[in-house]
């Protein structure tokens, strides 16, 4: 695109849109957008780049006719907007193809990719470049993040070097393209995280899965890199086959990049790293867990292997600032942490849980948890999301969201997840919403307590409801 267009994003405040929003209007376009409801940190994203958010849906966000429609992936048919492009032959695309074709001709792509850890190895490996361009500009990296990196205060940045970092998303384009958004990324060097089964929705299985990885993996070129995970038998399969130098990274005393010494100092984490044997560097992290420490690791691979100076690197990740929606501290009132995390899988979870763990020891954690995610609201996960809230003191889950678009026979049963934990004697309670769950554990929570809430979404507005509750009762005390 050389000339500047009124392009309309419908679905503009996922994640990935609103980034795409963004970068759309850096290239001199004028940006427009629907949704059905804004939530932050992306509605905050917009609202202070401008871009105006219709809402709700309608045929009149589309007149007088765009040059172009970037539908958003959770658009389907039926969606008013939609249909009035499909009838008026307005031309669409999606946001990958868009991506694609507008930002990445020339550049360099760096992707991220993994069921789990991909939004925060892809901010780490950001910042790393961002500093290491301090000394050579020519590194300053334009990125794609599926959050707001919180060094950056954005989810993108569009520079005229080459560097292009994108998180590489598995879940499906478009409703007109149904495979993963990261097949449109050609990657010249990769990160492999985790693969597992995920987006129950749109995968019928592990092995659905592991094909969508393995045909990214398939696009990196021979003169590229991947740098995968050690500790999983499905990475290891998806990268058996691929055309290019693999470097493992991991625990494995085999690895090219191995992790050892690896020690928690509340929420700073340390370990040293070697590479192919040989001293590579003692890193440090201001974050807790050791998937933490396994994400910094894959993204100082890659930049490493990319000519980026270990100096940079060390100096990158002792001063991150973690991302949006991670572990992120939303308030400390009358003694309690309440901590907000996305959760989308029961390994997550866990990962999540072990952190908080090792950063506040001796203290009580609260697990709130909203089944939200595509993932979360289905029962094939009951047994190990139990397993992954065990880990908790308390456990609360509100009601599975939107459950009648969930076929009975696959819909989660959190009830049955509250009387699994009940019975292992963690206590735990099944309550309908975010307002009533702040009226039930309000009046519970004690000085010390941790209170992780998790959802991929806006959640009733929690994150701000219970710390106001709290705060209303420890006045009145």
């Amino acid at each position: 695109m050389q000339n500047s267009k009124h392009i309309h994003l419908i679905g503009i405040c996922g994640t990935a849109m609103a980034s795409l929003a963004g970068m759309l209007q850096l290239q001199g376009h004028r940006v427009t957008g629907s949704d059905t409801a804004a939530y932050p940190p992306m509605s905050d994203l917009l609202a202070s780049l401008k871009i105006p958010i219709r809402e709700p849906f309608s045929v009149s966000n589309l007149k007088p006719a765009p040059d172009l429609v970037v539908v958003g992936n959770a658009i389907s048919r039926g969606n008013v907007e939609l249909e009035h492009v499909l009838d008026a032959r307005i031309p669409f695309c999606s946001m990958a193809a868009i991506l694609h074709d507008e930002f990445l001709p020339g550049r360099e792509s760096l992707v991220v990719a993994g069921t789990h850890g991909k939004t925060t190895t892809t901010s780490m490996l950001a910042w790393i470049y961002e500093v290491a361009s301090r000394q050579n500009p020519v590194l300053a990296p334009s990125f794609l993040i599926g959050g707001v990196a919180e060094n950056f205060g954005t989810s993108f940045m569009v520079r005229q070097t080459r560097p292009f970092l994108l998180e590489g998303d598995e879940y499906d384009t478009a409703f007109f393209d149904k495979g993963p958004k990261f097949l449109h990324y050609f990657p010249d060097a990769l990160i492999l995280t985790h693969v597992e089964f995920d987006h129950a929705d749109i995968y019928a299985d592990l092995a659905a899965v592991k094909t969508a990885f393995k045909r990214l993996v398939n696009l990196v070129p021979g003169r590229g890199r991947i740098v995968a995970f050690d500790g999983s038998e499905n990475v290891s399969e998806c990268v058996e086959k691929a055309f290019c130098s693999v470097e493992r990274y991991g625990f494995d005393p085999l690895s090219h990049w191995r992790l050892t010494d690896l020690r928690h100092e509340g929420s700073l984490t340390r370990w040293t790293v070697t590479r192919a044997g040989a001293p590579f560097a003692d890193l440090r992290l201001p974050m807790a867990g050791a998937h933490n420490a396994l994400n910094a690791t894959a993204a100082a691979a890659l930049a490493a292997g990319q000519g980026v100076p270990t100096e940079a690197i060390i100096d990158a990740l002792a001063t991150f600032k973690s991302v949006k929606r991670r572990l992120e501290v939303r308030s400390v009132v009358g003694g309690v942490t309440v901590i907000d995390d996305f959760a989308h899988h029961p390994t997550a979870i866990r990962e999540t849980l072990r952190a908080l763990r090792e950063s506040y020891p001796d203290r009580r954690l609260w697990a709130v948890l909203e089944p939200r995610s595509n993932t979360l609201r289905r029962n094939v996960f009951e047994l190990d999301l139990v397993d992954s809230l065990a880990l908790a003191d308390r456990v609360v889950l509100a009601s599975v969201f939107k459950s009648e678009s969930i076929p009975a026979d696959e819909r989660l049963h959190p009830e049955h997840v509250v009387t699994a934990l009940n019975a292992r004697g963690i206590p735990s309670l099944l309550l309908a919403d975010a307002d009533a769950i702040v009226e039930a554990i309000a009046p519970q929570l004690h000085e010390g307590d941790v209170v992780a809430i998790l959802s991929n979404g806006g959640f009733g507005n929690i994150y701000q409801k219970l710390p106001t509750a709290i705060a209303a009762r420890t006045s009145t005390a």
